[in-house]
């Protein structure tokens, strides 16, 4: 979601905070803004849309050794110059991720002693409670801690004070942000790759810490002042700036980076000479009852693929839900129970409160996650690691193909503890595990046929995503896929319940993508075709070699995939709805990489 970036006291702030912001466009944002303390003063630019708007409008005037920085996804005010950060308020210059949930209260309290307002931002009503504690004459420390106790929501906030150069002011409430050193300077952010080049030390803060950094001094505390002794370790070396390569777009180089991601995850959890799955500390599937699994988006259809998976190979009953609905939903929990929560950043906003839930609630909680440092990876009493490498494509791509592999190799594991599976069936799917990353390599063969298909797609008004047993969550995700970046109205559905309703959007021309690969329920998946067929439906079929033979008169256009066993041919036919979405997206123009209104980590409700 939005950026955070903050210097003090470093060698040409605004070029550090440029970077930053750079690095951190993977986000998503639509508007961004720099505000530096110069031998003038404090200066702001701010503009709306892209980060060249900003760099436009600087033309290399800012000059100084401390700043902050950042870049907006609307939430409170269109997104425009007036209503991008930093805000300013007297001697207060401020950036803010997260929502005030009590701004509007604040703003009437404060209109009422006399400040008025320049945005529609709930960020602006922080800034002005800021400098009232400094008017009154309290320090920065104590104007920061006497503000953050009168808000409610969440936020991470970055400030600066004129006059009091070189100090940054932050605070951490339900989103991200670090403190590092490096170099003589200190810095904030709400990611730490936007300052991975410059820091040799970082302090992970957490809920309820605010701070102080002065050049490389960090002073931590807490909301009653006390100090907190907060660890601080080496910034990780692996964290570089992402390049496209060769590639027309992040997402397509992400697509095409998947057989060395999945096959580094399932390295991870399988021994392939043991043709065993490897067990992980703190998981006994055994002892479960019944295991929830919990994600918002993309990582909730993963859940929803692996909850066939689970049930099928280790007889562990699941049940999947939406994170946002099941914070909200007063969850009843049997004796047993464990939750997984499925994230790529580990800081998605209601997967976290869902976790802090069950954690309070005594359920095991389990994080499978891309983000080895984020919050919910330090939350958890156990980490399982998907080795995707950061995803920059706003629409997940590898990120949910490593989900799905990962979970592959729990689902075994499973099995292997709750004894519900042979140790030859096991044996067989962990050989078809071996053999996914070479699959998938040959799966993006099929890249040119579907650039063709994809033509025909994108005049599309509506398209029908169809599938049965996993492959039924799978066509959600290739709704959902093609519908953030083509902004084409599209739905899945489970191909049984065509008759109890969505056969009547069916007409000439309607265009249906069904993934129908020749398993057990390939003849009812089949009768699914010709029902829609017969109704006018210009029908696509994602299937592998036996089933493009058998759909060769019922289909307008067979997309054939290499044939794979088990769990891998789910993923295969990821790569499938991954190309056909990002190809129509290409052939209409729209930002392929940061589509419109969507931010890459979801850290407010």
């Amino acid at each position: 979601m939005c950026g955070i970036v903050g210097v003090s006291n470093g060698q040409a702030a605004e070029r550090v905070l440029i970077e930053g912001l750079r690095r951190l466009e993977y986000r998503g944002y639509d508007s961004a803004g720099i505000a530096v303390q110069t031998a003038t003063g404090t200066r702001r630019v701010r503009a709306p849309g892209k980060l060249a708007a900003l760099e436009a409008k600087l033309n290399g005037e800012l000059t100084g050794a401390s700043g902050i920085a950042h870049t907006r996804w609307a939430t409170h005010g269109v997104p425009n110059e007036v209503n991008a950060h930093p805000h300013q308020a007297g001697r207060v210059s401020l950036v803010h991720n997260g929502i005030i949930e009590n701004f509007s209260e604040l703003r009437s309290e404060l209109a009422e002693t006399g400040r008025s307002f320049a945005s529609e931002t709930d960020t602006e009503v922080v800034a002005h409670l800021i400098d009232q504690a400094l008017e009154r004459g309290l320090s920065p420390r104590a104007a920061l801690l006497e503000t953050v106790q009168r808000l409610d929501g969440a936020f991470a906030l970055a400030a600066m004070i004129d006059g009091d150069d070189g100090i940054l002011l932050g605070a951490r409430q339900g989103a991200p942000l670090v403190a590092a050193n490096g170099g003589g300077a200190g810095f904030l952010a709400s990611d730490i790759m936007a300052i991975s080049d410059a820091a040799e030390k970082v302090m992970y803060l957490q809920d309820g810490d605010c701070v102080v950094v002065s050049g490389d001094t960090i002073d931590v505390f807490d909301r009653s002042g006390a100090e907190i002794e907060r660890a601080l370790v080496a910034a990780p070396a692996s964290i570089v700036i992402a390049e496209k390569g060769n590639h027309r777009h992040f997402m397509q180089k992400e697509i095409y980076e998947q057989p060395e991601v999945i096959g580094r995850t399932l390295s991870a959890y399988i021994d392939y000479s043991a043709a065993t799955v490897r067990p992980v500390e703190g998981i006994d599937f055994a002892s479960m009852s019944r295991l929830l699994i919990i994600a918002c988006g993309t990582a909730s259809y993963a859940g929803s693929v692996a909850e066939y998976w689970f049930e099928r190979l280790a007889g562990l009953p699941v049940e999947i839900d939406i994170a946002s609905e099941f914070r909200y939903r007063d969850p009843a929990f049997m004796k047993q129970d464990a939750a997984l929560f499925i994230s790529q950043s580990g800081e998605t906003a209601d997967t976290l409160e869902a976790m802090r839930l069950c954690r309070e609630a005594g359920l095991k909680t389990i994080a499978l996650v891309n983000t080895p440092h984020s919050t919910m990876a330090r939350e958890a009493d156990v980490v399982v690691p998907t080795l995707a490498g950061p995803e920059i494509g706003v629409a997940s791509t590898k990120a949910f193909t490593c989900q799905l592999s990962a979970l592959a190799a729990l689902s075994l594991l499973a099995a292997q503890q709750r004894g519900h599976s042979t140790e030859m069936d096991i044996q067989r799917h962990i050989a078809a595990l071996n053999s996914l990353p070479s699959h998938v390599s040959a799966a993006l063969h099929i890249e040119p046929q579907i650039e063709k298909l994809a033509h025909t797609l994108s005049h599309a008004e509506i398209v029908l995503y169809l599938g049965r047993n996993e492959f039924f969550p799978l066509a959600l995700e290739g709704a959902l896929k093609l519908k953030e970046i083509s902004y084409i109205h599209a739905e899945g559905y489970a191909a049984g319940e065509l008759k109890h309703g969505p056969i009547a959007l069916i007409e000439d021309d309607v265009d249906v993508i069904v993934i129908a690969p020749f398993d057990a329920l390939f003849g009812k998946t089949r009768s699914s075709i010709l029902e829609v067929k017969s109704r006018g439906a210009r029908v696509t079929a994602i299937t592998d070699k036996r089933g493009a033979e058998a759909l060769a008169d019922s289909a307008y256009s067979i997309i054939e995939m290499p044939e794979a066993e088990g769990q891998s041919a789910a993923i295969i036919a990821s790569i499938a709805v991954q190309l056909l979405a990002y190809h129509v997206a290409v052939h209409k123009g729209t930002d392929v990489d940061q589509p419109r209104n969507l931010a890459k980590s979801v850290t407010v409700e």
